[in-house]
């Protein structure tokens, strides 16, 4: 474990993280350990209310695990003060979510534009990145148009763009396609799969989509507090594209 973990992009160890709810105490999981390694596409699955977005939102420093370390590379981010998780999610990390969470009172350019604009960035530096990042989505021509004008596929194509505006190395999406249409959700895999390669990118993908969990390089399954590698027969059995659901061994759907 060390040595992989030494050169690990980001890694868990022993991490816990719980929730008061009333007067009792909610485990969602209890000593995670596990490395991604630079490069590296990872899926990861399981039920709702699994905890997958939780350990995502911890990988990306939105929160803080009840106990363990989160080391990004040689850096235990867990220990970081809040403002240095700040500068660390906008140098670092790329968020993609469900909902897009455009600023519908801004243009396409403008919502790239923000996490250079936090950063401290001035608009005649950030509007040429922040332009070239919608042309690798193809919505360079869109630029001048706010928000609510743009299809649901428009938006989370700008939400991609966002997210890769400040050339981060790690890429963190929660349900990328989940409120796309098939044949939008299939072209945002596509870009995902391009990014990815193009930018260089560690990537760690929680998805309900049977294609897009297919094309990553490893499947993990967070299941009843614990993190395995998938091992469920079906999904290589599902052809690319498929929206059929990974079922659970009690017969739930992990998607």
């Amino acid at each position: 474990m060390n040595q992989t973990g030494d050169a690990a992009r980001i890694r868990g160890v022993n991490l816990t993280k719980k929730f008061r709810s009333g007067e009792q105490e909610l485990v969602v999981f209890s000593d995670l350990d596990f490395a991604v390694m630079p490069g590296e596409r990872l899926a990861l699955v399981g039920e709702s209310g699994a905890g997958k977005s939780t350990l995502l939102y911890l990988l990306g420093g939105l929160d803080r695990p009840s106990k363990g370390t989160i080391y990004f590379g040689h850096k235990d981010i867990s220990s970081l003060s809040d403002a240095e998780l700040a500068e660390f999610r906008n140098r670092e990390v790329g968020f993609v979510w469900q909902n897009h969470s455009l600023l519908p009172e801004f243009t396409a350019l403008e919502n790239v534009m923000m996490p250079l604009l936090i950063r401290g960035a001035s608009v005649a530096d950030a509007a040429p990145v922040s332009l070239a990042r919608l042309d690798e989505v193809g919505l360079q021509n869109r630029a001048s148009h706010r928000a609510g004008e743009l299809s649901g596929g428009e938006q989370q194509r700008v939400a991609l763009a966002r997210a890769l505006a400040g050339n981060p190395s790690l890429l963190l999406a929660d349900e990328p396609t989940g409120n796309l249409d098939f044949r939008t959700g299939e072209m945002i895999i596509s870009l995902l799969e391009n990014l990815h390669r193009s930018h260089q990118l560690t990537s760690i993908f929680v998805t309900h989509n049977l294609s897009l969990a297919a094309r990553c390089d490893r499947i993990l399954q967070l299941d009843k507090g614990l993190l395995t590698p998938w091992t469920g027969d079906r999904l290589p059995l599902c052809r690319e594209g498929s929206e059929q659901p990974i079922m659970g061994r009690d017969g739930g759907n992990y998607v």
